[in-house]
């Protein structure tokens, strides 16, 4: 019986072979490491992540094939230097997913997505982890590492059990940071909106929210209306910097109207 993922199969192999050549004769191809691939891979993840938020699935697509080229690439570096294969790494990902999902591939019952992901943080720490909080990255952006330590906590039961209790947890923070501002405490300042900017994390994620997707779409909004200014500005024969706040507020009213 052919398998449905024959074709799949067929061009990840042709991308493999492709990589083969490319170490064997393109120059710049030959001169990569794990180290000079690695900003270009984040750099292709956040290109991702812009096509995500785009809705575009085109572009998903095309960012995904980037990605799956640089797996492909560390894959062979790491063949050319004898530390594991293609194959290797990709048996490595089956015998995880297989042992984190004893619900699927075992005899372990769960009620929803919640215990899936509780079960998930326990076997975690089988596999040799002496923190729960180990597997965030450390470079993360703040808001993402806030949300995912939150995540991974709640993971093991630490959580709050209702959403208004979260709530007045946000509200106590904004009260405090109130207060160190009205202290001119520099530290306290800064320490008192860690807290709030924290709280607020919990509780868009307690309300199943991405506050990093939820900020960066505020931040493609934010461009698209300072760009509908500079456009006016310069529709006036202006610069932006010669338009008062007023000017440039009123434009930037004007430009929701052209907003989906």
């Amino acid at each position: 019986m052919k398998s449905k993922y024959k074709e799949a199969a067929d061009s990840f192999i042709r991308l493999l072979e492709i990589m083969d050549r490319l170490r064997a004769e393109c120059p710049w191809d030959q001169k990569q490491t794990n180290e000079s691939l690695r900003t270009l891979t984040i750099e292709e993840v956040h290109e991702l992540s812009d096509a995500i938020l785009s809705g575009k699935s085109e572009e998903i697509k095309k960012e995904l094939g980037d990605i799956l080229l640089h797996i492909v690439f560390y894959s062979k570096i790491g063949n050319e230097n004898g530390s594991f294969t293609v194959s290797e790494m990709i048996e490595t990902i089956i015998d995880k997913l297989i042992f984190r999902h004893p619900h699927i591939f075992g005899d372990v019952t769960v009620k929803d997505e919640h215990e899936v992901k509780r079960n998930w943080e326990k076997l975690k720490m089988k596999e040799g982890r002496k923190s729960v909080l180990e597997g965030v990255p450390k470079s993360l952006t703040g808001l993402l590492k806030a949300y995912r330590l939150q995540e991974k906590a709640a993971g093991v039961g630490f959580d709050w059990k209702e959403p208004e209790d979260v709530w007045k947890k946000v509200e106590e923070e904004l009260h405090e940071w109130k207060e160190a501002i009205e202290s001119g405490n520099k530290d306290e300042m800064e320490n008192e909106l860690g807290d709030l900017i924290f709280s607020l994390v919990n509780y868009s994620r307690f309300i199943n929210l991405n506050p990093e997707d939820a900020l960066e779409r505020t931040n493609i909004k934010f461009i698209k209306r300072f760009q509908f200014i500079e456009e006016k500005a310069e529709e006036k024969g202006e610069k932006i910097s010669d338009l008062t706040f007023d000017e440039m507020e009123d434009f930037y009213k004007e430009s929701k109207k052209f907003e989906k």
